[in-house]
């Protein structure tokens, strides 16, 4: 772990990451120090600082910090945080901030291969995400609201639990992106009223013509999932997951995310 560049493990208690949650982070794969999907991972963090007012690091010092605390893994998790550094007391912005910049790596844990060869259970979270329009799509520190939602079940095979707004429309999992898939078509929820913008997702939108689909972000009913020819969930760990169960309802993988499954590994 780096701290600013330097080795430590901890932070200031007067950092205002801890103190508000006033700051952006980013998950990411890493293969022997190099991260996977970086050109979105790095246009992702870049614009959720620049929404809230942070410096933008210089993308040459993350990758090479990323390559300092991941280079000796074959395969590694990585987390990029940023945070307004240390402030006085009360919300408001200091004038001339120092922020705080944590680059970390662990070993890379996996995941079982059938999530993404057979698909995975999920279940609906009674926790609603509030709407605020001027945090939506951005990976911000406060996450209460996944942590409260994943805190809703226990048991180990239900690997996902989706996200509805206050106004009852399907938003995103506790830790993932969601996608309807109508033959060729892909719809996703619009994330301007509140939800996380995944890399994945900007990779989605970028790449999915490639293989003949079409890719839209609409207001999506919970009944529009369970409608939907084929649903599955992506994020930068995951990468794509074809959705199985759902309640009694149940999908089999289909040769569209096949497809989208190969094209983001060959991505990476």
């Amino acid at each position: 772990m780096l701290i600013n560049g330097r080795p430590g493990d901890s932070v200031a208690a007067q950092d205002r990451g801890l103190a508000y949650g006033d700051g952006v982070f980013r998950t990411l794969q890493l293969r022997r120090g190099r991260p996977l999907l970086w050109r979105w991972q790095y246009a992702r963090l870049a614009d959720d600082a620049r929404r809230l007012s942070l410096p933008v690091p210089d993308e040459a010092l993350l990758l090479e910090e990323l390559l300092r605390v991941g280079g000796e893994l074959r395969q590694a998790v990585a987390k990029i945080t940023l945070t307004r550094g240390v402030g006085a007391r009360g919300f408001a912005m200091p004038q001339e901030a120092e922020t705080t910049r944590i680059v970390a790596a662990a070993p890379w844990a996996g995941y079982p291969p059938a999530c993404a060869e057979d698909g995975v259970a999920a279940r609906w979270c009674r926790t609603r995400l509030a709407i605020q329009p001027r945090l939506a799509g951005i990976k911000h520190l406060n996450r209460l609201e996944n942590v409260l939602a994943r805190s809703e079940w226990d048991d180990p095979a239900i690997r996902e639990g989706l996200l509805l707004d206050m106004q009852g429309n399907l938003v995103e999992g506790t830790m993932s992106n969601v996608y309807l898939l109508r033959g060729r078509e892909v719809h996703t929820p619009r994330l301007d009223q509140c939800g996380v913008n995944g890399a994945v997702r900007d990779w989605l939108t970028d790449k999915v013509s490639d293989i003949g689909l079409s890719m839209s972000e609409m207001r999506l009913s919970p009944e529009a999932l369970v409608d939907a020819d084929a649903v599955f969930l992506s994020n930068s760990l995951i990468g794509i997951w074809p959705l199985a169960r759902l309640g009694e309802r149940v999908w089999q993988p289909s040769p569209a995310l096949r497809q989208l499954q190969r094209a983001l590994l060959q991505q990476a």
